[in-house]
């Protein structure tokens, strides 16, 4: 059996299970064995060595169900090698400037303190205007968010295959 990763995540649109998908392909095409899954369906994190977590972010916030997998799973996760990454940001330019500084949810940033995540990074993200309901619709209005897909697949690629290269060292 080899090496087994689970990389969880929450979205709501699709955007970031995108993004957690790629991080998999790329995972599995280096000969570890990644598990892509919706954070809410993770019920057990003892047949993983390492975890990747991801979530969409609105207004600073993930979204529950990875929430709920980190806050839950917090001692589980502090025993293996962890990831975190977090989908927001639509338009160019660098994500921490786009975010005015925000790199994690507040919320739980003592909770990753404890478990020591080998990286929290913060991708671009995707806002699909045709899949969004009215109120979204007129929120992103009103903040001028940028609308379409500013995800950075090499960026995103990049990361996974650093992941890839620090499990296969241990």
């Amino acid at each position: 059996m080899g090496f087994r990763v689970l990389v969880a995540y929450g979205t709501k649109y699709g955007a970031t299970a995108k993004i957690a998908e790629k991080v998999g392909q790329v995972l599995n095409e280096s000969g570890l064995q990644a598990d892509v899954l919706p954070a809410g369906r993770v019920s057990d994190l003892t047949p993983y060595q390492a975890v990747v977590l991801g979530s969409a972010v609105y207004a600073g916030r993930w979204r529950k169900e990875p929430a709920t997998l980190l806050r839950t799973y917090e001692q589980a996760l502090a025993e293996r090698p962890v990831w975190l990454f977090s989908s927001g940001p639509g338009g160019e330019g660098d994500t921490a400037e786009l975010m005015k500084g925000w790199h994690f949810p507040e919320a739980l940033q003592p909770i990753a303190d404890r478990i020591e995540p080998r990286d929290i990074a913060l991708f671009h993200g995707a806002i699909d205007m045709q899949k969004l309901g009215l109120a979204e619709k007129l929120l992103v209005k009103a903040l001028r968010a940028p609308a379409g897909d500013f995800r950075d697949w090499a960026t995103i690629t990049s990361w996974a295959t650093e992941i890839a290269a620090t499990l296969k060292e241990q």
